[in-house]
């Protein structure tokens, strides 16, 4: 296989990880999310802690997120960007989530997304995962409103 073809690969693939995302966030899916995660995934979140260290740790997060929305969680990624070796890639991108949380607060952000991946076993797997949204640095108030 040559350099170019097996990048093109690798790019698909992980093209593929993150549709398996939005399909799992979307559904709530916890155990389909997490099958993409390596078991000593490094997850940056938007809520605190600083960090979420290991797939338990992770798997405790996706299902406090999921189960904060009282119906469906709408997921949609935009502006995906991949770069993809034989066996580590990362990629970049935004995601517009929507729903209404069990207290009733509506949702509608935008957040910015890293995952870094490696090829472990022949499967890609997201060793670290950084969301963040940006925060104003006048008032400290994170900037949830904001649209690409």
């Amino acid at each position: 296989m040559s350099a170019v073809t097996s990048k093109t690969t690798a790019e698909a693939e992980i093209r593929d990880l993150v549709n398996n995302r939005v399909e799992a966030v979307r559904a709530k899916n916890v155990k389909k999310l997490m099958s993409d995660h390596a078991p000593d995934i490094l997850l940056f979140d938007v809520l605190i802690p600083l960090q979420y260290s290991g797939v338990e740790e992770a798997r405790k997060r996706t299902e406090e997120w999921f189960s904060a929305y009282g119906g469906p969680i709408g997921y949609e990624v935009r502006d995906l960007n991949i770069t993809a070796g034989a066996d580590v890639a990362f990629c970049s991108f935004l995601y517009h989530v929507t729903g209404t949380m069990t207290n009733g607060t509506e949702v509608n952000m935008w957040v910015r997304t890293t995952l870094c991946c490696r090829k472990i076993d022949g499967r890609w797997l997201v060793t670290h995962e950084h969301n963040s949204v940006p925060f104003d640095a006048e008032t400290g108030k994170a900037g949830l409103d904001l649209k690409p």
